[in-house]
C-alpha cells in the first residue's frame, strides 16, 4: 500500500511501557553474576506512541505524531509508565507446538509522574490539512488539554476522517464535546467491549454471537449511559480478537452489523496458558486506518463499506500481533513486526474467514432466542453445507458457520451453544472455588439416544480431565432408598480420593412412590452437601450432580410450561408442587436441552439438517473409517446421503440413524452404495420407507454433473478468448490437456455455482428436458461476479497462491488476487463474462434456474 498523498496525524495520551523479564544462566562458566538468574528491563513506547508506530506499519506511510528520541536513555519522571513482567509462552494453543515467544505474564500497574499529571507531547510536523486523524484517548489528560490536540480537529472548517480510540466511554470530556459539536459526522469511535462492561453495560460474553449482538443492540437502544454513543454516526466495538460490532446511525434508522469468526467465541482465541499482550485494540485501529487510506484512492464507495473491510483487517492483524508477541529474543526481534499486515501463504487466518451479518434492531429482550445467524441462510444453502460436512468433514466447513466445540462435542445450534458454554462456565467456577460445601447441580434433557451424558462428559474433560471422574446411576432401576444411599457413598468415596465426582442420575424424573418421587430425596444433598442414612448424616464433598431427564425431553416439558390447556396446567402445577418440583428447580444452577436429528418447532428449526450431517459424519468416522479416503472424503452415494439427510423423521432419533448404518452391508465396501442399504422391512423400523426411497431415487443432483459442467464452462471460456493474444496458452488448452491445478480450479468453480445463485435467491433444479433460460440482470451480475471473485481468491490462497506483479503458474503468483473493489475494470469485465454464460451452460445440462422457495419442505 502506498498512497503518499494521504496525510495521517496520530496523537493522544503518552505512556512508556516498562518491560521486565528474567533469563536463566546458560552455563556455569564466566563471571559470578553470569551464572545466576538475570533481571532485564526494557522501555518501549505505549499508547499514542505505539499506535503511531503500528499505523505506520499498517499503511506504509509517514505519520505525523509525538516522538521520543531518548526513550532508552535518561527518561524524565514526568512520563507515565506502565509496568509489566514478561515470560516465554507457547506461540499457539496447540499442545504439540513447542515454539515460544515473549508475552506479558502480569500487568504490575502504573508508575505515576511526581506532579500527578502525565507529560504530553506536541505533534511533530502537525498538518491542519490532515486527511486522517487518529486519537488515542486513555483518559490520562489529553482529552482536557486542547494545547496538544491535532490542528485538523481544532479547526471547525476542516473535515478529516477521525478515528477516536476511546478507553473511558464518557460524554463529559472537553475533547468529546468538541468532536460532537464540529466533527461527529466523520468521527469513528472505537471502544473495546470490556471498557463498556467496566461502566456497567451488561453485554454477555462468550455465550453466542447472537446473544452478544442482541445484548449490545438492547443496551445501545435503552441504556441511558450509552445515549451519547447512540447518536454516533460510526461506532465500532471490538469483542476480543474474534469479532466486532459496527453500529451506524445516519439519523434515519440505526443499523448494527456483526463481524465475527464463526468457529470462535469472544475470548476463545487466546488461552490462559498463552499470556497477554497490550496494544491489541491499537492494532485493530491500525487495520481500520489501512482500509481508510485505501478508500482515499477509491472514492466510489461509502465510508461504511471501507470500515467493514477495515474491521476484517483489524481482526486479522490483532490476532497475528498477539501470536508474534515480543518475539523469541527480546533484544533482537523488532517490535511490532511489519509482517502482521502482510498476508502470507501460511497464515492461520484470512480476512475471508470473517463473516458478517446484520443484527435485528429489536427492543424485545424476550425474543433473543428466536434469532439464529444460520437461519439467515436459506434451507437450500443449509442443505449444501450439510452435504459438504458429510462428504469432506466438519473442519473446513465450520470455518464459515457459527459453531462451538467442547472436546469431541461439536454443535451449531445457538441454544445448545449458549447452554453448554454456561455449563462450562459454572463447572470452571465451581472447580476453581476451594471453600464450596454443596454440589453443583445441573440438569440435561433430550430424546432417548440424543447423547445427554456425552455432551456433559466432553465439557468436563475439556476443563479438568485428570480431576473429574464420572459415575452413572439409572434411577429407573432403583427400587429402594438404600440403593440411593449406596450411590451417595460411592460419590463420597471418590470425593475423599481427591477427585471431583461427575454424577449422572439418569431418568431422575421416573416414578418412585408416585410421580417424580425421587426429587424430594435430592433436596437436602443438593442444598447442604450431605445425605442422611438412618440417624447418621454423611457429607458428600465436592461433586457435580447431573440430572438427566428420562420422561421429559425438554426443561419446559419437565416444568409443564408447554401445557396449553388451562385446566390441565392447573392440575400439573398442583402435582408438581406436591412432588417438590419447584424446590428441586430452585437448587439447579443450569440446564441443557439436547436437540436430536429430528426437526423441532416446525419451520422454526432449520438447523436439523446440519445436526444430522454432523452426526452422520461422526458415525462414519467412528464405525466405518474405511469409507473415509486419505483426503478425508467420505465415499457415499449421493442418493444415500440425500435420503439420510432429508428424510422428514427418524422414528428413534439418533439411534435410528446409527441402526441404518449398522444394518447396511459395509464391511467390505469401498463406497456406501444404494445396494448396501437394508431391506424395506428393516428400514420401516426407523423411517418412513416410502419417503426414504423417494429421496434415494430422486433425479441426479447437481454434483453428479460437476465435471461435464466444468468442461462446458472451459470450452466456452476458450471461445470467448480465441482472439485474446495475451492469454496464457495453459489456460486455453483442451480439457484433457489441462494441468491438474487448472482442472481442480474449474471443478471448484462449477461446484460453487448453486451457492452463488443463492445470493440472488435462485435455486438449481434438475429437469427432464432442456429448459429455456433467461439472462441475469445487471445488478444480479454484479452480486454474482463479486461473490465468485471473492470465492476464487480464497480458493487460490488456500492452495498456496499469493498476489504478485505477474501471473506465474510455477511461483503461484497472480495480480488478480485482490479484493473486488481493487480489481481493474478489464478483470471485472472478464468475471462478468464468465458469470453471464451460467444460464446457458446449466440449461444445456438440463438444469433450470428458478426462484428459491423458502420453506421447510423436505421433498
Amino acid at each position: 500500500m502506498n498512497h503518499k498523498d494521504v496525510t495521517i496525524v496520530v496523537s493522544g495520551d503518552i505512556c512508556i511501557n516498562s518491560l521486565q523479564w528474567i533469563t536463566h544462566p546458560q552455563n556455569n562458566e564466566g563471571l559470578n553474576w553470569q551464572t545466576h538468574m538475570n533481571m532485564h528491563n526494557l522501555l518501549k513506547p505505549g499508547e499514542a506512541l505505539l499506535l503511531a508506530k503500528i499505523i505506520n506499519l499498517a499503511t506504509d506511510m509517514p505519520v505525523c505524531s509525538p516522538k521520543i528520541s531518548y526513550i532508552e536513555s535518561d527518561l524524565p519522571r514526568e512520563f507515565l509508565r506502565s509496568n509489566v513482567t514478561l515470560d516465554l509462552f507457547p506461540v499457539s494453543a496447540n499442545e504439540k507446538d513447542k515454539n515460544k515467544v515473549y508475552r506479558i505474564k502480569e500487568f504490575m500497574g502504573f508508575t505515576g509522574p511526581s506532579s500527578g499529571k502525565p507529560k504530553l507531547l506536541p505533534i511533530q510536523k502537525d498538518n491542519e490539512n490532515a486527511d486522517i486523524v487518529v486519537i488515542d484517548d486513555d483518559n490520562n489528560g489529553f482529552n482536557s488539554n486542547e494545547e496538544f490536540w491535532p490542528l485538523a480537529i481544532k479547526s471547525c472548517e476542516k473535515e478529516p476522517i477521525i478515528l477516536y480510540k476511546m478507553n473511558n466511554p464518557i460524554s463529559s470530556s472537553k475533547l468529546w464535546k468538541h468532536l460532537e459539536e464540529f466533527h461527529m459526522e466523520n468521527t469513528i469511535i472505537v471502544i473495546n467491549a470490556n471498557d463498556l462492561r467496566s461502566k456497567g453495560v451488561n453485554i454477555s460474553k462468550g455465550l453466542s454471537w447472537e446473544r452478544t449482538s442482541q445484548d449490545f443492540v438492547w443496551q445501545i437502544n435503552n441504556n441511558p449511559n450509552l445515549a451519547f454513543l447512540a447518536k454516533c454516526h460510526h461506532l465500532i466495538v471490538p469483542f476480543g480478537l474474534e469479532g466486532a460490532i459496527y453500529y451506524r446511525n445516519d439519523g434515519v434508522e440505526p443499523e448494527s452489523r456483526l463481524y465475527f469468526l464463526p468457529y470462535e467465541f469472544e475470548g476463545g482465541f487466546v488461552k490462559d496458558t498463552q499470556g497477554k499482550m497490550y496494544g491489541l485494540t491499537s492494532c485493530f485501529v491500525a487495520g481500520l486506518s489501512r482500509s481508510i487510506v485505501a478508500s482515499k484512492k477509491h472514492k466510489n464507495k461509502k465510508l461504511s463499506h471501507w470500515l467493514g473491510k477495515g474491521i476484517r483487517e483489524g481482526i486479522v492483524a490483532a490476532q497475528k500481533y498477539f501470536i508474534e508477541g515480543f518475539g523469541k529474543n527480546m533484544e533482537e526481534v523488532p517490535f511490532p513486526k511489519d509482517s502482521i499486515f502482510v498476508e502470507g501463504e501460511n497464515d492461520f487466518i484470512y480476512k475471508e474467514y470473517i463473516q458478517d451479518v446484520k443484527i435485528p434492531n429489536s427492543s424485545d429482550i424476550n425474543g433473543y432466542s428466536r434469532w439464529y445467524i444460520l437461519e439467515e441462510k436459506s434451507t437450500a444453502n443449509l442443505a449444501e453445507i450439510a452435504y459438504d460436512i458429510v462428504k469432506n468433514g466438519e473442519r473446513k466447513v465450520l470455518k464459515f458457520i457459527p459453531s462451538a466445540r467442547f472436546g469431541k462435542l461439536k454443535t451449531v445450534d445457538r441454544t445448545e451453544i449458549e447452554s453448554y458454554r454456561s455449563i462450562k462456565n459454572l463447572m470452571w467456577e465451581y472447580i476453581s472455588t476451594s471453600n464450596t460445601v454443596r454440589p453443583l447441580s445441573i440438569s440435561v434433557f433430550g430424546t432417548p439416544g440424543s447423547g445427554k451424558s456425552f455432551g456433559i462428559m466432553e465439557i468436563a474433560a475439556s476443563i479438568a480431565p485428570n480431576l473429574i471422574k464420572a459415575l452413572n446411576f439409572n434411577l429407573s432401576q432403583f427400587h429402594t432408598l438404600s440403593e440411593l444411599s449406596n450411590a451417595f457413598h460411592k460419590v463420597r468415596d471418590l470425593s475423599l480420593e481427591g477427585k471431583i465426582p461427575l454424577v449422572f442420575f439418569d431418568e431422575f424424573d421416573s416414578t418412585f412412590e408416585g410421580n417424580l418421587g425421587w426429587l424430594k430425596y435430592f433436596l437436602a444433598p443438593m442444598q447442604d452437601g450431605a445425605f442422611r442414612e438412618g440417624d447418621a448424616i454423611h457429607p458428600i464433598g465436592k461433586a457435580i450432580f447431573v440430572f438427566a431427564g428420562g420422561t421429559s425431553s425438554t426443561f419446559k416439558e419437565f416444568c409443564g410450561e408447554d401445557i396449553t390447556d388451562e385446566e390441565e396446567q392447573k392440575q400439573f402445577r398442583k402435582s408438581f408442587k406436591s412432588a417438590k418440583g419447584p424446590d428441586f428447580i430452585s437448587r439447579l444452577r443450569g440446564y441443557v436441552n439436547i436437540l436430536g436429528p429430528n426437526q423441532v418447532n416446525g419451520k422454526l428449526d432449520q438447523l436439523f439438517i446440519i445436526r444430522r450431517a454432523m452426526l452422520l459424519r461422526s458415525l462414519l468416522e467412528r464405525k466405518e473409517p474405511h469409507l473415509i479416503n486419505e483426503k478425508g472424503e467420505a465415499q457415499i452415494d449421493n442418493g444415500v446421503l440425500r435420503a439420510l439427510l432429508k428424510i422428514p423423521r427418524y422414528k428413534h432419533e439418533s439411534r435410528s440413524m446409527e441402526a441404518i448404518l449398522e444394518m447396511s452391508m459395509l464391511t467390505q465396501a469401498k463406497k456406501w452404495e444404494q445396494s448396501h442399504l437394508p431391506s424395506r422391512e428393516q428400514l420401516k423400523l426407523h423411517v418412513d420407507e416410502d419417503q426414504f426411497l423417494r429421496h434415494l431415487m430422486h433425479d441426479a443432483f447437481f454434483s453428479e454433473k460437476i465435471e461435464s459442467l466444468a468442461k462446458a464452462i472451459h470450452e466456452k471460456y476458450i471461445r470467448l478468448n480465441k482472439d485474446n493474444k495475451n492469454i496464457d496458452t495453459d489456460f486455453i488448452a483442451p480439457w484433457d490437456e489441462l494441468s491438474e491445478d487448472l482442472k481442480s480450479s474449474n471443478l471448484d468453480y462449477a461446484k460453487h455455482i448453486p451457492g452463488a445463485l443463492l445470493k440472488i435467491n435462485y435455486d438449481v433444479v434438475s429437469v427432464k428436458e432442456t429448459p429455456k433460460f433467461s439472462l441475469f440482470t445487471e445488478s444480479e451480475l454484479d452480486i454474482l461476479a463479486n461473490y465468485e471473485h471473492t470465492r476464487w481468491c480464497l480458493h487460490r490462497k488456500e492452495n498456496g497462491w499469493t498476489c504478485g506483479d505477474i501471473k506465474d503458474m510455477k511461483k503461484k503468483t497472480d495480480p488478480a488476487l485482490v479484493p473486488w473493489d481493487l480489481l481493474p475494470d478489464n478483470k471485472k469485465h472478464k468475471v462478468h463474462q464468465m458469470v453471464k454464460i451460467w444460464p446457458e451452460i446449466l440449461s444445456n445440462a438440463n438444469f433450470k434456474i428458478e426462484p428459491l422457495k423458502f420453506s421447510s419442505d423436505n421433498g
